[in-house]
């Protein structure tokens, strides 16, 4: 028993090695920055300017991202970084479970959450549903080591950490968070600890704080910034959007409107045996020991997931993250003790059980890894592109200081050093005037796609075709101070 007690972290530490390497060699090389990104990266970037800053955006990724984004525009150390830290935080959300739940339980659990396509490959991103889904699994096992141990003085410190890191990344999800925590403190009597409580609010507070202050300062106020947020995701409100999620499984990123076609069906399965499993774990722990300790992330991981499956009108795999990560307890516990069923009732299956699970969980990361594949693909190949558009531009003299506008302005105007500026829209930035005024002085580059017409003023500029982005055409009007100039150009990103 005491080597089994010195052996729990090795689990916890080996799936969050193997998750970092993974992420290294599979999903680091060759991937550019996606869209959102880019708005991310630029806010803390000197090599081109800030991108707009849409009201439902929180800036706590990019602070994570601004040792490596800060110092550097190149993307593989800002990947290597990321991986490096989300490899870490698995350990330490793993980590804090320890003496909660047997070391079989988090391990299997950690390779469960780690081992799906939309883990690794937001892994190494700029975005801040992974680093949500690590903070709602650090935060649940603080308060459970809290409660278990009154005298405690960390764990209620985690709980407020964690909680401020959610707010930080994206003040939304920490509602969504705290509340089912702060319910579970509430109605259970000797969970009933003023500590706790103004521990989950204090963390809220403290990390929304600069959102909060921001919405002030740049969107008129709370209440606005808060409109102004509903709007831009569709405009909060009841919506099925449950088969929007199955269909994004196959590998988008963003559904929206996701009104696609479901091809890959196989890719769903585990999606499906997700509720049942978690169920399943949360009943056989009922009358045992680790009852909390897989009930209350299950109904914390439920309440995560209930606003983006019934109150957003679109999908994408990476708002569930903190699902996942949460309710990956309760599958692992009911599984394990579903194995120790059969072994203790079935001797003689025990081999066929084995094989069984084995050939279910190859089957399994076989179509994760198949749809990690996919993505990439054309994750890697959308990159490129952008790329040769914006080395297009700079050779048509698009050269800092520059602004581009249009579709997909972000990702081009980064690459090319440029500001990235657009007329309408969730984004919308600047006008008609304001634009026609800066190319009076500055290379403007005005985008389209599929053969739309350009703004009146820049029908008269000169324009050339940019390499086709997917099934998207684009043309480029070029104010007259983008002259063209010999020699190469090289793109950013």
């Amino acid at each position: 028993m005491r080597w089994a007690a010195r052996a729990v972290p090795y689990g916890p530490a080996a799936v969050a090695a193997l998750f970092t390497l993974l992420q290294l060699a599979v999903v680091v090389p060759g991937t550019g920055l996606g869209w959102d990104e880019t708005v991310y990266v630029s806010q803390v970037s000197s090599h081109a300017p800030a991108a707009f800053f849409s009201a439902p955006r929180a800036r706590g990724i990019a602070y994570l991202a601004a040792p490596v984004a800060a110092v550097t525009d190149a993307v593989p150390p800002l990947r290597v970084w990321l991986a490096l830290l989300s490899g870490a935080g698995l350990f330490l959300a793993l980590r804090v479970w320890r003496g909660l739940l047997p070391a079989t339980v988090l391990t299997l659990a950690g390779g469960l959450f780690a081992g799906l396509w939309v883990t690794l490959f937001y892994g190494p991103q700029v975005m801040p549903n992974l680093w949500v889904a690590l903070a709602a699994l650090f935060t649940t096992g603080c308060l459970l080591r809290a409660v278990r141990n009154p005298a405690s003085r960390l764990a209620p410190a985690g709980v407020c950490a964690g909680v401020a890191l959610a707010a930080l990344m994206r003040p939304s999800d920490a509602l969504w968070l705290a509340l089912p925590l702060g319910t579970a403190l509430l109605l259970i009597r000797s969970w009933r600890r003023p500590l706790l409580l103004t521990a989950l609010v204090a963390g809220g507070a403290l990390g929304c704080a600069e959102w909060v202050a921001e919405a002030y300062t740049a969107y008129g106020g709370l209440a606005a910034r808060l409109s102004r947020a509903s709007e831009i995701q569709g405009h909060l409100a009841p919506y099925f959007s449950v088969d929007d999620h199955i269909r994004a499984l196959g590998g988008r990123t963003l559904c929206r409107p996701c009104d696609v076609p479901w091809r890959n069906p196989g890719t769903g399965v585990w999606w499906f045996a997700l509720p049942l499993l978690a169920a399943g774990g949360a009943l056989a722990a009922r009358r045992t020991r680790y009852r909390a300790e897989i009930l209350l992330p299950a109904l914390t991981g439920l309440g995560l997931a209930l606003p983006y499956l019934f109150l957003v009108g679109y999908a994408a795999p990476r708002f569930l993250l903190p699902a996942y990560a949460l309710l990956s307890l309760p599958v692992a516990h009911g599984l394990i003790r579903l194995a120790r069923r059969v072994r203790e009732a079935r001797p003689r299956l025990r081999p066929a059980a084995v094989a069984l699970s084995v050939t279910v969980l190859g089957l399994h990361l076989g179509v994760q890894f198949t749809v990690l594949h996919s993505t990439l693909t054309t994750f890697r190949a959308n990159g490129e592109t952008l790329d040769r558009m914006a080395a297009e531009l700079g050779r048509q003299g698009v050269r800092p200081p520059c602004v581009v506008s249009g579709p997909d302005a972000v990702r081009i105007a980064f690459r090319a050093g440029c500001s990235s500026r657009q007329v309408g829209g969730h984004d919308g930035s600047i006008t008609h005037a304001a634009l026609r005024a800066a190319a009076e002085n500055r290379p403007v580059a005005v985008l389209v796609t599929n053969g739309a017409e350009p703004p009146p003023y820049a029908r008269a500029w000169r324009s050339r075709p940019l390499p086709d982005l997917g099934p998207w055409r684009f043309r480029a009007y070029l104010s007259p101070a983008a002259r063209p100039e010999s020699g190469p150009v090289t793109a950013r990103g």
